[in-house]
């Protein structure tokens, strides 16, 4: 496994790299948006090709590098479901799998430190985000934030990983790189409380200081979204109301993008063909699936939101297949229309 951890000193951010060989495809936790040229110098180095941009938390210290990425490389971008962040491409779930090529990461929510707090899990290590740092937690005062949910996020969660399960946080402001789940709880003096309600009294009486960058990072990581209007713009969406009587006909071939998770959690429209993001790339290629598609049928991709299918349209239209269009807004937009889903 390809595994670089890369360091903001600026704003003491810790991001994470991951592939499962060289030439694969890869995976950034927390990119910092002033780093993303270094990221992408290093992913080229490495011969990797970037699939998923994933945040653990809406951050108030840095302003992400997740729609930089997303522009600069088509990735998908990925948060928790419970994110405020206007559009992202995926949102998952407690107990969903982040996977790409040869790596796949456990999901598990993680509230506390903010409302939409999520680690995730590999076989020998846990990237925390703010839940869990070295010798430290995240702060509970804003965003959300509640010391009561985190300690059951890292007592009742995180805690009861194995004691050799290596600790990945977002960040560090002493220059610790890793620590490990049982290091954390003999030695991480806010850890060593008796009961929840000692935890809530030692979070609530901290009186820290407000991040120097959460007027401008909160407010900038919540509109990371696509812009899909400049899309709509060139005649290359539709409006999920206009998309309803695509349904069933000949001519058109409807192509959900998403993941098969999230076919299965939020339904498909019917008769849609299932042929995920990351395949479009081969998909479109010469004697490719929606090449082939493309020479007789209009092809109408969609998605969650609309992310993945605005890039793959845009995509598709340097491909040259110029008959292909987009919905909107994405399943979250059929579905708000009334459109039919099957499951």
């Amino acid at each position: 496994m390809i595994f670089r951890q890369l360091f903001d000193s600026v704003s003491g951010t810790y991001s994470y790299l991951i592939a499962s060989r060289k030439g694969a495809e890869a995976l950034i936790i927390d990119p910092v948006l002033e780093k993303v040229d270094r990221y992408i110098q290093l992913m080229n180095e490495l011969d990797l090709r970037l699939v998923k941009a994933v945040d653990t938390h809406l951050h108030a210290d840095h302003v992400t590098g997740l729609g930089a990425l997303r522009d600069r490389t088509r990735c998908v971008t990925v948060m928790g479901e419970n994110s405020k962040a206007d559009v992202v491409s995926m949102r998952l779930a407690d107990g969903d799998k982040l996977e790409i090529e040869g790596v796949g990461l456990d999901v598990v929510y993680t509230p506390g430190h903010t409302d939409d707090s999520y680690s995730f899990t590999m076989a020998d290590r846990v990237f925390t985000g703010d839940t869990l740092l070295i010798r430290g937690t995240g702060r509970t005062d804003f965003q959300n934030g509640n010391a009561r949910a985190q300690y059951d996020s890292i007592f009742n969660r995180l805690l009861k990983l194995p004691d050799e399960t290596l600790v990945y946080p977002a960040h560090d402001y002493k220059g610790d790189t890793v620590s490990t789940i049982g290091e954390e709880r003999r030695s991480n003096p806010r850890l060593q409380v008796k009961s929840v309600d000692d935890y809530v009294e030692l979070m609530n009486n901290l009186k820290l200081p407000n991040p120097k960058m959460m007027d401008v990072a909160v407010p900038a990581n919540m509109k990371i979204g696509l812009a899909q209007d400049a899309v709509a713009q060139k005649g290359w969406a539709l409006m999920a109301a206009d998309a309803l009587g695509l349904v069933g006909r000949p001519d058109v071939a409807l192509v959900d993008l998403r993941e098969k998770t999230e076919c299965q959690r939020h339904g498909s429209i019917p008769g849609a063909l299932h042929e995920p993001y990351p395949n479009l790339r081969d998909n479109l290629a010469s004697g490719g699936l929606l090449r082939a598609l493309g020479s007789g049928k209009r092809i109408v991709f969609y998605c969650a939101y609309g992310e993945r299918s605005a890039m793959a349209v845009q995509a598709a239209q340097d491909a040259g297949l110029t008959s292909t269009t987009h919905i909107q807004g994405g399943m979250a937009a059929w579905k708000a229309a009334g459109g039919p889903v099957e499951r």
